[in-house]
């Protein structure tokens, strides 16, 4: 959490491999949900003891819990980086939690809430809290999803649709410093036909968005006849920068179901990145081509494996989240469903080798009624080691997809505490 490197300078760093030279982080900032569970508490950030010397050493060290009920905290972001490394006037104080649901039931769920870490970085405290009513007026966006912060130090906001749940309201939603809701970063008739992720790379000004579904349909749980039915995405939206103009649509077509998490390569030279599609476990790989315009290609494919006494005879692995190394040498991905983290070498970009590969939870690790089948018909289960002489929870579910949004988070803290 300490400002490394930037003692005259704005917040981050100059460049990538600079960071990686810096002291590691001390502490881990985590969202943590009790939507779906029935407990009736708040979600709440826990604070984690990341530091090797402490004697709270991979523990929970806080727990702020938000006003409300029902929010689901899910993704994070600050209100500025290495973005605003110029600007000595740009602290890192702020973390940005978007809320993702909105429900009926619940008054004004869809929140924003501004967290200060800078008072007590191991005891943050709640500073602000962006209502969805304010966002509704001003902007039309609902479902907030990922925040980045710019160099012009406004923070900006994936949303995934209008109150109703329609995706074909979804957009980007720009706060100022002060988490003032401002507008629309897109142009109007530029908004994507559905929201999720977004990264930017100025020097090839370039944003390029991916896309999850519908409210309406993913609220109510995953139902594959909805994939069919057009309520989920397979495609990636290419936007000038920092212009906010829809330039391109690629369609990933079947390989590229469900398109989540998106990065671009850390080196600011470069114009290639990844996506994650969770629906057919593949890894696709976007770049630009010599005319400037852009194109994509599968670069890893997870196959799914054989199982029994599951709800179908092959379970995929189900891509959640991803990281980039900062140094661009390594690919670490987490399938949700197999239970395992996967290292691949990308040093050559169009064959990544899979070099590294752990076991940490999922639904075939031993204890579990499912089993894998191999080729030669014999059966096995993932041996999954004990953290702080406890076993890795295994997070079981007849709709595997349905609490995706909750095993993003673990998934997260799982390659954070990798890196």
């Amino acid at each position: 959490m300490e400002e490394h490197g930037c003692c005259e300078k704005g917040p981050g760093y100059a460049t990538p491999l600079e960071a990686m030279s810096g002291p590691r982080e001390s502490l881990l900032y985590v969202t943590c949900i009790y939507t779906g569970t029935g407990k009736g508490k708040p979600d709440y950030l826990a604070t984690v003891d990341v530091d090797p010397s402490s004697p709270s050493y991979s523990k929970v060290i806080h727990r702020l819990p938000v006003p409300y009920l029902g929010d689901e905290l899910h993704h994070s972001g600050w209100n500025a980086c290495s973005s605003c490394h110029g600007d000595s006037s740009q602290q890192r104080r702020y973390l940005v939690l978007p809320s993702l649901v909105i429900l009926k039931f619940v008054t004004g769920s869809g929140r924003i809430y501004a967290i200060d870490t800078q008072k007590d970085p191991r005891a943050p405290s709640l500073h602000k809290v962006v209502e969805p009513e304010d966002i509704l007026k001003k902007t039309g966006l609902a479902y907030p999803h990922t925040a980045h912060c710019l160099a012009s130090g406004d923070i900006m906001v994936s949303c995934l649709g209008d109150k109703d749940g329609n995706a074909e309201g979804s957009g980007f939603l720009l706060l100022d410093s002060e988490f003032n809701v401002k507008e629309r970063w897109e142009k109007p008739g530029h908004s994507p036909s559905f929201g999720y992720d977004f990264w930017y790379q100025p020097r090839h000004k370039v944003m390029i968005s991916s896309s999850w579904g519908a409210p309406a349909a993913f609220t109510k749980g995953f139902n594959l006849q909805h994939v069919s039915d057009g309520l989920y995405g397979k495609h990636l939206y290419v936007y000038t920068w920092p212009g906010g103009e829809l330039r391109q649509t690629l369609d990933l077509g079947d390989s590229g179901l469900l398109p989540l998490e998106i990065r671009f390569l850390h080196d600011p030279s470069k114009d290639t990145g990844f996506v994650g599609c969770a629906l057919t476990s593949n890894m696709v790989r976007f770049f630009k081509t010599p005319d400037g315009s852009w194109s994509h290609e599968v670069a890893i494919s997870v196959k799914p494996l054989k199982v029994q006494n599951w709800i179908l005879p092959e379970m995929p692995s189900l891509i959640t989240d991803f990281l980039i190394s900062l140094d661009d040498r390594y690919l670490y991905l987490a399938n949700w469903l197999h239970g395992d983290v996967r290292q691949y070498n990308i040093e050559d970009l169009k064959n990544p080798v899979l070099t590294g590969q752990v076991w940490v939870g999922g639904l075939i690790q031993k204890g579990s009624p499912i089993v894998v089948v191999a080729e030669d018909g014999k059966t096995w289960q993932a041996q999954v080691p004990e953290v702080q002489w406890n076993k890795v929870a295994r997070r079981t579910s007849n709709d595997p997809v349905k609490f995706r949004r909750k095993a993003a988070l673990c998934d997260k803290l799982t390659l954070q505490c990798m890196g």
